[in-house]
């Protein structure tokens, strides 16, 4: 019999068949979700994104944290300065250190090229002889002089006389004949030497860090400022500050020592780790780059005298000098070497000297051309920190000039 179709009362499709009576179709169990009860399964390499995602931000925090506290914390150094610093003492020095090379590789001076044809203006007076001591001119080293060349000039016209402060610039590296330092002479006899700590260096404790810029109260007799030496823990040098030792001395370390009869002086300190009668100050760096009017051995060792930024040996560096008359020399410049500056001082009569701290953005000295810190102005013109710098709170610390 011919199987038929038709619909019931509930409409429900029935299939008639040879076979036997009508049957329903199967109806297909419904397929799980993946994952069964608990949910999707996530690949394995999702779950590893994820882990390494929550472990990067647990790292991170406190990175971001320091990095946030040193962006805020009062400073008078720039951002951008600080943030390298950062990088630097937070795991990323060598990546610093071959950025900056390749910076210092592509602005390196070229040896030769023409002189520089007039010197910066800086001064008064054409130094004359007068009845106080006055130190002779510094030989330069390339001739024919410029005008002016290694003359010494007064800060201020009222000091022509017998000036406490002379200043003067030379071309003192006949291979870079443009290249220019700029020397102080200060005579110790008619001034006070006074260290200042600064806001975070020297990095020591100390039972207070002091005003951290000149006093108010005294600027009426500033002269000068200039800055002080390596950090601490770069020098691995020691800090007398009033009379009380704050970082280890190390024996046979170059010392700008002040003392409170008012004289200083630059030694090779021999005292060990105690403060001997009489001493004020002292402030370690390095070894003497010049003794008894000799450079010293190593002085050609780039290497030996500081890390300078991306490795360039001539970068802007700053020097202290003492001479047989007791008198202070400070010397610096751009694109300048240890040996560089430590042959300048020694033409101007140093004796014993020593480096301070090297790189643009540390290096300074800074005159008065008046009374109150007036009309101040930087030693070379393309200092890089303002001629201002030590009349607010610095970071680092420094030395002030006043005159008796």
């Amino acid at each position: 019999m011919l199987a038929r179709s038709g619909r019931n009362r509930a409409s429900s499709l029935v299939v008639w068949s040879r076979m036997g009576p009508a049957v329903a179709s199967p109806v297909r169990p419904r397929t799980p979700p993946a994952g069964g009860p608990r949910g999707p399964v996530v690949p394995r390499s999702t779950r590893v994104r994820r882990i390494a995602l929550v472990a990067a931000v647990i790292v991170l925090v406190p990175v971001f944290f320091s990095f946030l506290a040193m962006a805020t914390r009062a400073s008078n150094t720039a951002l951008n300065i600080r943030a390298v610093e950062w990088l630097r003492e937070n795991g990323a020095s060598e990546i610093v250190a071959e950025v900056e090379s390749l910076y210092y590789t592509l602005t390196a001076p070229s040896k030769g090229g023409p002189t520089l044809k007039a010197l910066p203006k800086l001064g008064y007076g054409a130094g004359g002889a007068n009845a106080a001591y006055r130190p002779p001119n510094i030989e330069p080293f390339i001739k024919p002089a410029l005008p002016g060349e290694g003359v010494w000039r007064a800060t201020r016209p009222s000091l022509e006389g017998e000036a406490p402060l002379l200043i003067t610039t030379v071309r003192d590296q006949p291979e870079y004949p443009r290249v220019l330092a700029g020397v102080a002479w200060i005579n110790t006899k008619k001034t006070n030497i006074v260290y200042y700590p600064g806001r975070e260096e020297p990095a020591v404790e100390l039972p207070s860090r002091g005003p951290m810029e000149v006093p108010q109260e005294l600027r009426s007799s500033l002269l000068a400022t200039f800055n002080s030496a390596f950090k601490v823990v770069d020098s691995g040098g020691g800090v007398i500050y009033r009379g009380h030792m704050y970082a280890p001395m190390r024996d046979g370390i170059a010392t700008l020592v002040g003392y409170t009869d008012g004289h200083v002086d630059i030694i090779s300190w021999t005292s060990g780790s105690t403060v001997p009668a009489g001493v004020s100050f002292a402030r370690q760096n390095l070894d003497l780059t010049v003794n008894e009017g000799k450079l010293a051995p190593n002085i050609e060792n780039s290497g030996e005298w500081g890390a300078t930024l991306g490795g360039a040996v001539l970068t802007w560096r700053s020097a202290a000098g003492i001479t047989a008359h007791g008198d202070l020399l400070y010397a610096a410049g751009e694109d300048q070497t240890a040996a560089s500056l430590a042959k300048t001082l020694i033409r101007a009569g140093a004796v014993r000297a020593m480096t301070l701290d090297i790189n643009p953005y540390w290096t300074s000295f800074i005159s008065y051309g008046a009374d109150g810190g007036a009309l101040p102005r930087n030693l070379l013109p393309n200092m890089e920190r303002s001629d201002t710098r030590y009349l607010e709170p610095d970071d680092r610390d420094f030395f002030a000039v006043f005159s008796k």
